[in-house]
């Protein structure tokens, strides 16, 4: 950075400002309060799978031939802001799933809600992906999930994940840069998530689905696959789980939580997008003859998208010798191993 070889305390100075000026990101990062995982997190399952490291601030969790792994929050949450650093398995991850997401599933079976980021392995030599999704009032039969490459190995070293979620919109950052904005429209109803949730994360073998449609397996001879979690945040709404009512100070460090995506801030989403998402429900024609009504078509989204899968993303027919059914999260997964 030009700022390290200016030697004025002055230029230092605007330098500074300038710093936070361009990531107000940054400052969420630093004024949120980060916790241990026993100021917030229980176990979920897993046994002897989920261990806690470094004085509480750190916990691995293992998937090998007798389980995954998992821990919870011992709260609900009314939106907030949540966030975890997150360290992926290296070498063959196929068939792997590392979830960090929200949901109510436990409470409300028939009509939960749900907020997704999944890390999706892959056999040796291609790259972790990762998933976004959103349900709302158990509208699972209407697919949101976007999905892409990173820019970056995740098992490489720790990056950070983050899910803002208001009444209006959720926002999903990696590394502090947003990479999806769900906003909330009239016309989506309950199929926005409104009741409040728990924060959990998973390790757990998908070899079903996960890596292309389920054609390569959890190899339980790389076992076992430790995935590691620090930076803890939960920024929320507390919400008695009994009455339903919310417990918290909205006046808690309202600075340190961006009320929306920035200019800034979109421009650099809108750049990783065009590079990176290499699936979005909203442009799937097999799955939606007519796209979702909260789907904001970009024409150069669109136009990559098809160049990318034609079949998928442009309409045009697939010619089959012989014609198989598959599930909706198989034919996701079927175009972007």
């Amino acid at each position: 950075m030009v700022c390290s070889y200016l030697g004025s305390s002055y230029f230092l100075l605007v330098c500074s400002l300038l710093a936070l000026l361009v990531s107000g990101s940054q400052i969420q990062r630093t004024l949120l309060p980060i916790i241990s995982f026993d100021e917030g997190y229980n176990q979920l399952f897993g046994d002897d799978n989920l261990v806690i490291h470094r004085d509480g601030k750190t916990v691995h969790l293992s998937l090998d031939e007798r389980t995954g792994s998992g821990f919870v929050s011992q709260d609900l949450y009314l939106h907030g802001y949540f966030s975890a650093s997150i360290k992926l398995p290296a070498d063959y991850t196929a068939g792997v799933v590392v979830a960090f997401y929200m949901s109510n599933g436990d409470i409300f079976e028939k009509n939960h809600d749900e907020i997704d980021f999944e890390f999706l392995g892959n056999i040796r030599g291609k790259d972790w992906r990762i998933q976004t999704n959103i349900y709302g009032n158990g509208s699972t039969s209407v697919g949101r999930e976007e999905r892409y490459s990173l820019w970056f190995d995740p098992s490489d070293d720790f990056h950070q994940y983050s899910i803002h979620w208001t009444d209006s919109r959720i926002i999903f950052y990696v590394d502090n840069i947003p990479i999806r904005e769900v906003k909330r429209t009239e016309s989506m109803g309950g199929d926005f998530p409104s009741k409040p949730m728990s924060l959990y994360a998973t390790i757990w073998d998908g070899s079903d689905w996960a890596t292309n449609g389920g054609k390569y397996r959890v190899n339980y001879k790389y076992s076992p696959y430790v995935t590691e979690f620090s930076d803890f945040v939960l920024h929320g709404c507390a919400v008695d789980p009994i009455e339903q009512f919310p417990k918290c100070d909205n006046t808690e460090s309202p600075q340190a939580i961006p009320t929306s995506v920035t200019p800034a801030q979109r421009i650099k989403m809108e750049s990783l997008r065009a590079k990176y998402m290499t699936y979005s429900y909203c442009y799937d024609r097999v799955r939606y003859k007519v796209p979702p009504s909260e789907c904001v078509i970009i024409p150069k989204e669109a136009d990559r998208l098809k160049s990318f899968d034609p079949v998928t993303f442009g309409g045009g027919r697939r010619h089959h010798g012989k014609r198989h059914h598959r599930s909706r999260a198989s034919h996701v997964e079927a175009i972007s191993i």
